[in-house]
C-alpha cells in the first residue's frame, strides 16, 4: 500500500475521531449520560491516563510520558508504513493504529486528557468508556494479530 494511501486512512480516522469528540463535548456536559439502547450510552468523560484509566490518578506527569510514547510510536509507524508498503493488511493495521494514536495524542497535548464517550454495558457492569481513536487502535491491533496468524499458516504450508 502506498504511503500516501496509508496516511490518508490515518487522516480519515483522525478526522472522524476529532469530529466525534467535538460533537460530544458540544452536546453533553461532563458526566452526562444519554441512554441509547439497553446496552449502550453516550457519556462524556475524560481520561487523563492510558487504556482502562491506567495512571489516571497520577499527578500529571503521565500526560507528557504518554504523549512521548504516542509521538514515538507515530514516528515508528510512519517508518514501518514506508518500509513494508507491499504488505497491505499490515499497512492497513498500522494506519488505523496511527490515526487513533494521533487522535488521542492531540487530546492529551491540547486538553491534558482524552475525551471518551462510548459506554457499553451489560446489566450494571460497564466497559470503560472509549472513543473512535481507541476503536481504531483496537481494530488495527486485531487485524495485525490476524495477519500474523495468517502469515504463520502460509509459511507452514510452504
Amino acid at each position: 500500500m502506498k504511503l500516501h494511501i496509508s496516511l490518508g486512512i490515518a487522516l480519515i480516522v483522525l478526522i472522524l475521531d476529532l469530529a466525534s469528540k467535538y460533537w460530544v463535548e458540544s452536546a453533553l456536559e461532563f458526566g452526562q449520560s444519554i441512554p441509547l439502547t439497553g446496552f449502550f450510552n453516550l457519556v462524556l468523560t475524560y481520561n487523563p491516563g492510558a487504556a482502562f484509566s491506567f495512571l489516571s490518578e497520577q499527578s500529571g506527569w503521565q500526560r507528557w510520558f504518554l504523549s512521548g510514547i504516542a509521538g514515538s510510536a507515530a514516528l515508528l509507524i510512519v517508518y514501518l508504513l514506508n518500509k513494508y508498503k507491499h504488505e497491505k493488511l499490515f499497512c492497513l493495521s498500522l494506519s488505523l493504529i496511527l490515526g487513533g494514536a494521533v487522535g488521542n495524542l492531540y487530546d492529551r497535548i491540547t486538553l491534558g486528557h482524552v475525551v471518551d464517550f462510548l459506554d457499553f454495558y451489560i446489566g450494571h457492569y460497564h466497559w470503560p468508556a472509549f472513543n473512535i481513536a481507541d476503536s481504531a487502535i483496537f481494530i488495527g491491533a486485531a487485524l495485525m494479530i490476524y495477519e500474523s496468524f495468517r502469515n504463520k499458516e502460509n509459511s507452514e504450508d510452504s
